[in-house]
């Protein structure tokens, strides 16, 4: 049918997540701009929950891509491992999809802050710490963005082909 392909989810694209990201940038200069000298002190690990979550969505592509990828495969004993269920690849792919996204716009919003404490050093005490806490921040919303995406691309089976591709059914 010709309107069936529009209706299927596909790979998160690029562009989706730059523009939240950019979209988080600018909103968050433009709120530390006009309120920095009322926002508390922020811890430097503000941004390390992002991180975590990142590289367990990481670890959980890597066991769910071994298992969609090889179907043959057998544990040490010699028993087969059970294949991933479509509903689990499912859901798997709905986190990996929302966690991009969350991580597209916390490294904008991170982005946003550093860039204004970054031009603020000498002239605010606080801005030389803040612009640490806020590099922390940005790569820990990188692990998470890339644990998202590989999670995303663990959950493609072999006959999906590359993306955009046509190697789909």
């Amino acid at each position: 049918m010709p309107g069936e392909k529009k209706n299927r989810m596909g790979p998160t694209r690029p562009v989706d997540l730059l523009v939240v990201g950019g979209v988080a940038a600018a909103i968050a200069y433009l709120i530390t701009r006009f309120n920095y000298g009322s926002i508390p002190t922020l811890p430097r690990l503000a941004g390390a929950t992002a991180a975590l979550i990142g590289v367990g969505e990481a670890i959980a592509g890597a066991g769910l891509r071994g298992r969609i990828r090889d179907r043959s495969r057998t544990d040490n004993d010699g028993s087969s491992r059970p294949p991933v269920p479509p509903l689990t690849a499912a859901r798997a792919v709905q986190v990996a999809k929302a966690s991009a996204l969350a991580g597209a716009a916390l490294a904008g919003l991170w982005l946003g802050f550093g860039i204004y404490v970054a031009l603020k050093p000498d002239s605010v005490v606080a801005a030389r710490a803040d612009t640490v806490t806020a590099i922390v921040g940005l790569v820990c919303a990188v692990v998470l963005l890339a644990g998202a995406l590989f999670l995303e691309n663990s959950c493609r089976t072999p006959d999906d082909g590359p993306p955009g591709g046509a190697g789909g059914p």
